[in-house]
């Protein structure tokens, strides 16, 4: 082995810096090379005493977190502790942040196994993880959810997140009565963290009442701080087991309140209707209590219906919202039966070009409550709630200069790219409906626009428009009226050549094609 100095950590420095800017990953033969050339005690005790050296600290936190990375570096973390002790408790973020890492490498390590529970209870390793994510900066508290959350995701530390006993130091709802603003969000956001590790942990979460602490603080008087849990909710809402768990909670009473109340933040009320939505979408409609789902939607319901016009951020929330609602068949059934019907707003909205952002809004909820999300047995609603649904579509083509249905769906078709795609999928749950088939049979420039290969030039616009085309075919195929009739012939060939060909690459005319000619020679 080279001699090497304590007192002059350069050569230590410039192989440190070395071996963490290496291009590729460390392997394990890599570490043990490295170690037996300046042992580990050496590089703790050098971060430890020489911080001041320019550029030391970094190097060799970089250069620990690759050696831990392996699986050579990451066996010899349980023998070191307390360098993880003191490394959790330094003042410095840099190393904080490496102590954070170094757990969740020795956790990985270990698969969550009793030794791994023993060293992070021995050891006082978890109040330290918490006092990070309390006190430490931004990256800080990140690495400590990370570390906190795979501690939380094995059986034999689960126990450690989740103590029993409610009055524990430790116990998240504990910890957040005594925090600051920001302590307090942080310890929702590694909630939230933790509601996406498993299923069980979600349950975990549950039966802690932890979901209270959600409401605590948006019945709160900040705003900010209010703002702050509804965009960690909105996070929690596109998370399954969070939106099992959220649909049967009380938050959805609490996000129609704050709905319906005008003296909110606009952004506040778009931010509950997007959540109400999400909760509430065809995953997790059965989960909530109906009474909540009716209050939600009459909520949502007013905010459309004042004589206050919402701001357009607000508009499209709302129509968003119940367009994930109507994503379900019980949730569409709710929005065109209710009395007036909620869905009025999208289908207006839809086609009246109230502004680019709340007709696409409207179309693609529209979309939703026609059926296009949803497997091919649960497209079609109740009698009454499908009597409302072509009512409201045929008068809305009344009231404009269209006057019908397929005047309305073509003028969509006119539109931009955005829209036209929209388009296509209410289209594709609409024609379902013997009514829209006939609509849509009965304007030949519709026909010509699903089928057209070089209508789309977008992956996205060519898989819609396919879809859209494919609907309209398997519905002209099952309608024996319309496939009986010699006079529709010619939309049902051209229906059945545009499936055929597929949503790729189906154009007719391709462009001329360079021919090599050979020389003329003498």
């Amino acid at each position: 082995m080279e001699e090497f100095s304590v007192d002059d950590p350069t050569q230590l420095l410039e192989a440190a810096s070395e071996f963490a800017n290496y291009p590729g990953v460390q392997n394990d033969a890599s570490a043990k090379e490295f170690l037996h050339r300046f042992p580990l005690p050496v590089i703790l005790n050098a971060l430890q005493t020489k911080a001041d050296v320019p550029g030391l600290e970094t190097t060799l936190v970089a250069l620990l977190e690759s050696i831990f990375k392996t699986r050579y570096g990451a066996s010899l973390i349980p023998q070191y502790m307390p360098f993880i002790q003191v490394g959790l408790t330094a003042d410095s973020q840099n190393v904080k942040s490496l102590a954070c890492k170094t757990v969740t490498c020795l956790l990985e390590s270990l698969n969550g196994d009793a030794v791994s529970a023993r060293l992070i209870t021995d050891n006082n390793i978890y109040p330290l993880l918490l006092d990070c994510l309390i006190n430490g900066n931004e990256q800080v508290a990140t690495l400590s959810m990370e570390a906190i959350k795979t501690i939380a995701g094995s059986p034999a530390t689960i126990d450690i997140v989740f103590p029993a006993n409610t009055n524990e130091a430790t116990h998240l709802g504990k910890l957040a009565s005594k925090c600051s603003s920001l302590g307090r969000i942080r310890v929702l956001a590694l909630i939230v963290k933790l509601f996406s590790v498993s299923p069980h942990v979600a349950s975990v979460i549950s039966k802690s009442n932890l979901l209270g602490l959600f409401e605590a603080e948006i019945n709160s008087n900040d705003t900010l701080a209010t703002l702050n849990v509804m965009e960690l909710l909105y996070e929690l809402s596109e998370i399954q087991h969070g939106r099992e768990f959220l649909s049967t909670s009380t938050l959805l009473q609490l996000l129609s309140s704050i709905i319906s109340d005008k003296s909110m933040e606009s952004i506040l009320r778009s931010r509950a209707m997007m959540i109400s939505g999400r909760l509430l979408s065809k995953e997790n409609y059965m989960f909530a209590d109906e009474s909540s789902v009716n209050t939600v939607v009459s909520a949502i319901d007013r905010i459309l219906s004042s004589s206050e016009t919402p701001d357009t951020d607000e508009f499209e929330s709302a129509l968003e919202a119940l367009g994930q609602i109507g994503s379900s068949m019980q949730g569409a059934q709710l929005l065109l039966s209710s009395s007036p019907p909620a869905a009025r707003h999208v289908v207006y909205a839809a086609f009246e070009r109230q502004g680019r952002g709340k007709q696409l809004a409207a179309l693609h909820a529209l979309a939703n409550i026609s059926g296009e999300t949803r497997s091919e047995n649960s497209i079609i609603l109740t009698s009454d709630a499908e009597e409302s649904l072509r009512r409201l579509i045929y008068e809305t083509a009344a009231k404009s200069s269209k006057l019908t249905p397929s005047g309305l769906f073509l003028s969509v078709f006119q539109q931009d790219p955005e829209t036209r795609l929209a388009g296509y999928r209410v289209l594709t749950g609409l024609v379902a409906r013997p009514w829209c088939l006939m609509e849509i049979c009965s304007k030949q420039e519709i026909i010509n626009t699903v089928t057209d290969a070089v209508t789309e030039t977008t992956k996205l616009g060519m898989e819609a428009r396919y879809n859209c085309c494919k609907s309209i075919h398997t519905a002209f195929i099952m309608s024996s009226k319309l496939s009986s009739d010699p006079a529709l012939a010619g939309i049902a060939a051209k229906l059945h050549e545009a499936v055929r060909l597929g949503p790729y690459l189906a154009r007719k005319h391709h462009e001329a094609q360079p021919t090599v000619v050979t020389a003329d020679r003498f």
